[in-house]
């Protein structure tokens, strides 16, 4: 029996890493894709592309163009003079963001009255549009709250005091609020689900498409010893990945690391029972490799969708976040996200190791019962 078992895993491994392209694809490529998406998916706004329409022209408003220049979240490209060039700078997409400051800015400011200020944004992107606009709201409050007080020492010479409220805010397990923090883990989670899955999935059917199944299937090797043969070294794989995948971000991206290693292992190994579990379904009901790749490209792509890794789960309608629990990847994001960021374990991340391990109980045992079927 171990020595059928033992024969079927060399198999594996041999064909699996015989071929340099294939070893890169399996090892190099995930490396690569969390290097890039670790820089490119970054939800931080800064540095936004800002025209100033400067109608006024006075002491005040250039004051206020400066202050939006040295807070670092506005880059001031280009000034206007005319109205009719600021639908022109956002239609060609010169600039995010434009500062209208109109005429009688500071002759309002000086008078006490109310002054004209606008600024347009881009709302293609509406998260992002509604970040400037909220830090466009804080600076020109700020300016307000400025002009205020030097009214009020012009007036009275002295400054009194009024009662305020102070907000001390400070942000748990992600003190700066960097979205890389956040977001490098749920790439990790995405990259063993698609290489597991597409792996697995091509597995059975590579059998079929190169004539080597009929061979298989006289030889005294048992189901079992065959599932096993087929799904260990990709399970091998996959903690590899996790390994590599887990020390680029924490050693190069610095992303903290707060949790127990060993049970990021043991919630790996739940998940895989469900990614494995799902390719070889695909791979016992496809003919082809082609039809295995696009059958599991047709999984992965709402399994990215409707994990939480972009969009919260709460948002989404309540047919849609019922539909979320038959997805693997929602439970292994939780899961990763917690044991990197909040160093929590199975006391609280138990419902998530539990429908991990429902799932992987469920879809393993019914793609072996379907391999049976292909076999009789």
């Amino acid at each position: 029996m171990f020595e059928r078992l033992k024969t079927m895993l060399v198999k594996e491994f041999t064909q699996l890493l015989r071929d340099p392209k294939m070893r890169f694809i399996t090892f190099g490529v995930p490396v690569f894709q969390i290097l890039i998406f670790g820089y490119a998916v970054n939800t931080d706004v800064k540095h936004i592309a800002t025209a100033v329409c400067d109608l006024d022209n006075s002491v005040r408003s250039r004051e206020l163009a400066d202050r939006l220049q040295q807070s670092g979240y506005f880059d001031i490209v280009r000034r206007v003079g005319d109205q009719r060039e600021v639908r022109e700078i956002i239609d060609r997409g010169q600039a995010k963001a434009v500062v209208q400051i109109n005429h009688g800015f500071e002759d309002a400011i000086r008078g006490g009255k109310r002054a004209p200020l606008q600024i347009i944004v881009d709302g293609t992107d509406p998260n992002t549009a509604r970040i400037v606009l909220a830090y466009a709201v804080t600076i020109a409050g700020r300016f307000s709250d400025q002009i205020l007080v030097e009214r009020q020492i012009r007036s009275s010479g002295i400054i009194r005091p009024t009662g305020m409220v102070e907000l001390e805010s400070r942000a748990w397990f992600n003190e700066n609020l960097e979205s890389r923090n956040y977001y490098v883990p749920g790439v990790m989670a995405q990259m063993v689900l698609i290489v597991t899955m597409m792996l697995s999935s091509m597995s059975v059917v590579r059998e079929k498409e190169i004539g080597t199944m009929e061979q298989i299937v006289v030889t005294p090797i048992r189901r079992w010893e065959f599932i096993l043969g087929k799904t260990v070294p990709f399970a091998v794989i996959g903690y590899i990945n996790v390994a590599i995948v887990t020390l680029v971000a924490a050693f190069w991206f610095d992303i903290p690391f707060r949790g127990n290693l060993i049970f990021l292992f043991v919630a790996t190994g739940l998940y895989l029972l469900s990614t494995l579990g799902f390719g070889l379904f695909i791979s016992t009901v496809s003919r082809t490799q082609q039809q295995a790749m696009m059958s599991s490209f047709m999984f992965t792509f709402p399994a990215m969708l409707l994990s939480g890794f972009a969009f919260p789960i709460s948002n989404m309608p309540q047919p849609v976040q019922y539909a979320t629990y038959l997805n693997p990847l929602r439970y292994y994001l939780y899961i990763i996200r917690g044991v990197f960021l909040k160093g929590v374990g199975a006391a609280v991340l138990w419902p998530e190791l539990v429908g991990l391990l429902v799932l992987g109980a469920i879809i393993l045992p019914f793609a072996v019962r379907r391999f049976r079927k292909t076999l009789a």
